[in-house]
């Protein structure tokens, strides 16, 4: 460590340049990462993946207990179908509302901590749905209420889940996680409408909300006693790494990432699949009701997430073998989103084929393009941990944000062209295009480099 010296008594300057302290500031540290201090061991990395799959698999069940009452609602409180669109639109709004703020909250404090807040908050409000709707004379606005304070606090998970796999989960294995996070929400649609067509039959509309708040509720209890240990203060280590970790949170420094290729590309590749996504889901049982009457409902709405469980497994190890493999993480990136917006827009577009008019045919593209969308969470959405995990989760939270946006465009964009063209084929064509749109722009210019180590703070004391 001293430095080499040309005159004078060599002994002593040797001597007093070790006692010396030296400052090494982050712009000779510029390219280097700090060591993870922070990463959880294999087998407690195992615990939380399980923890948080279960965690999500509740979180879809309670966003979906809305969707799956709304008639038996809608004719207990006689709504029309623009108070029922009132209702169910409350969601989106609240959750696009928190996905920056829970993404940098989560990269301050820990996303653990931030889904544990959130669960339990939701969870009461999951719980107390139906007192609230039985609360006065204004069911309508309480109810919108509700569900907006609801899209507010899920808004935070999946940004929390992203700020959780960059500082707590080796590289190798976050593809591995985010997908198993993601599957999780299929599995929590699937028992959703499982659950709640038994409940809703047996028990009436209330039991579906208080049986999920409930198990929401123990889950965020469990995490409190098991993992979180009763604190949900960093400790010192804790906090000493991400404070060395944080990006300086100003104006320009984040235009500045923005302007970067890789980050702009990533953000509207995310943005392009997820609003296809949404636009996919939101029309798909009108889609088959219209075009198949005959058909049996249970088998569009449980078969393609039933395919896209395995499908989201499949993918993740796909992407953590091509990487053990040698291959390199921009590779492998770009290989996963061309399956998931490549292949999947392909088996869209023969939706609208006249040689392909059958039931059977039908069920199949959709369910292989739903189960093909999955590989995404070892594309793009696992991308932004490769580009700044100094600030992963709120920039995840910006792209997501985005993506909630723009499916709400083209939501509505597709049910005026159902309106004037009076077809399905211009929706799949639509869907088709913005994904390959997106697939291009990030094939061209993505990348998993890290690119906001110049903005992280590097003083340290040697």
């Amino acid at each position: 460590m001293a430095d080499k010296h040309t005159s004078g008594d060599g002994w002593s300057d040797s001597i007093e340049s070790l006692l010396k302290p030296k400052i090494c500031t982050k712009s000779k540290f510029k390219e280097e990462e700090p060591v993870n201090t922070i990463l959880w061991p294999r087998l407690l990395a195992r615990k939380w993946t399980l923890m948080l799959f279960v965690g999500t698999c509740l979180l879809y069940c309670a966003r979906m207990a809305m969707p799956i009452c709304a008639v038996s609602m809608a004719t207990a409180f006689k709504w029309s179908k623009i108070d029922s669109g009132l209702v169910l639109g409350g969601f989106f709004w609240g959750y696009c509302f928190t996905q920056i703020l829970g993404g940098h909250a989560s990269d301050k404090v820990g996303g653990e901590r931030v889904l544990f807040i959130s669960t339990g908050l939701w969870a009461l409000i999951t719980a107390l749905t139906p007192l609230l709707a039985q609360l006065s004379s204004h069911t309508l606005a309480l109810m919108t209420l509700a569900r907006f304070l609801m899209g507010v606090l899920q808004g935070v998970f999946f940004p929390s889940l992203a700020s959780i796999c960059s500082q707590r989960i080796v590289e190798a294995d976050r593809g591995f996680v985010m997908s198993t996070m993601h599957s999780g929400s299929y599995l929590g649609t699937l028992l959703a409408g499982g659950m709640g067509s038994i409940m809703l039959d047996q028990y009436g509309w209330p039991s579906m909300f208080y049986s999920i708040g409930f198990l929401a509720s123990l889950w965020a209890f469990l995490v409190w006693q098991w993992f979180l240990k009763g604190e949900v203060i960093p400790t010192p280590q804790e906090a000493q790494y991400r404070q060395s970790l944080q990006t300086k949170w100003n104006l320009s420094h984040m235009l500045h990432l923005f302007k970067k290729p890789p980050v702009w590309s990533m953000f509207f590749a995310h943005m392009c699949a997820a609003s296809t996504s949404n636009t996919l889901l939101s029309w798909l049982p009108t889609y088959f009701k219209e075009s198949f009457p005959d058909s049996p409902d249970w088998a569009y709405n449980v078969l393609p997430w039933l395919f896209a469980i395995p499908s989201a497994f499949g993918g993740a190890y796909i992407s953590d073998s091509l990487i053990n493999h040698g291959y390199s993480k921009s590779s492998v990136r770009k290989i996963m989103q061309f399956c998931a917006m490549g292949g999947s827009s392909l088996f869209i577009m023969l939706l609208t084929g006249g040689a392909f008019t059958s039931f059977t045919s039908a069920l199949i593209f959709v369910s292989v393009a739903v189960g093909l969308s999955t590989f995404t969470s070892c594309g793009v959405s696992v991308n932004v941990q490769d580009l700044t995990p100094s600030c992963a989760g709120a920039f995840f939270g910006f792209m997501n944000m985005l993506g909630a946006f723009m499916g709400l465009v083209l939501v509505s964009l597709s049910g005026y062209l159902i309106e004037v063209t009076l077809t399905w084929a211009s929706v799949f064509s639509l869907i088709s295009f913005v994904n390959s749109t997106g697939l291009v722009v990030f094939l061209l210019f993505g990348d998993a480099r890290r690119v906001d180590l110049e903005y992280c703070s590097r003083i340290s004391v040697i």
